[in-house]
């Protein structure tokens, strides 16, 4: 009786040693983002995940941050660098956890990152992925305030592409809003941005 608790003590002090190298390398590498040190943090999220094979969580910022560093990128070869790093995460978050709004609405940035480079290039090819993708994020999860705010973002910039009203939009847009208010992340670590970007993007539809 005694050796079963002794390896059950054994195990859960494993279990608590391991949560919290993962809780403190994600810490770091948010640090690490937040400090605009955007290679280091992917380099930390990408070791992370390396000892996290099952934890979608590390894959989807190494894919989040190769994708928002690559809008405004001028340089093809360092963009495409970037993109396909990115593509191969997502792949592999979605490996880990299918049918996941969340990594489902970064596909379509991803996608989008390519499109704002090239849009003569990517768009005949591209645009209708990123459709699908928000209408099957929104089919998933419909009040996932991330999945509200950057479909109504993509509608927005491609009515302004097309010349079209933005004002349906825009009403999403605040919709997402509401649902930011009351959205709780599963963890501290669960995608929980969009708010100041939506917040903004409402005193535009203002003007």
């Amino acid at each position: 009786m005694k050796k079963i608790i002794l390896v059950a003590i054994i195990l859960v002090s494993a279990f608590a040693l391991g949560q919290d190298s993962y809780t403190k390398g994600m810490q770091k590498a948010f640090q690490l983002w937040e400090e605009g040190k955007t290679a280091d943090a992917s380099n930390t999220f990408e070791r992370i995940a390396t000892a996290e094979p099952d934890n979608w969580l590390p894959y989807y910022y190494v894919a989040q941050i190769n994708t928002i560093i690559s809008f405004g990128e001028k340089d093809q070869e360092k963009l495409t660098q970037q993109l396909v790093k990115a593509q191969e995460y997502i792949d592999l978050a979605k490996a880990i956890s299918p049918d996941n709004a969340e990594i489902l609405v970064q596909q379509a940035m991803t996608h989008t990152a390519w499109i704002a480079f090239d849009g003569a290039t990517y768009g005949m090819t591209l645009s209708g992925k990123v459709v699908a993708l928000y209408a099957e994020a929104a089919e998933l999860a419909p009040d996932n305030p991330r999945v509200v705010f950057s479909k109504a973002e993509w509608d927005i910039g491609s009515a302004v592409y097309f010349g079209q009203d933005t004002a349906p939009y825009c009403k999403d847009v605040e919709r997402s809003l509401e649902l930011f208010a009351n959205f709780k992340p599963e963890s501290d670590f669960h995608p929980n941005w969009g708010k100041e970007r939506a917040e903004s993007m409402v005193k535009d539809c203002s003007k």
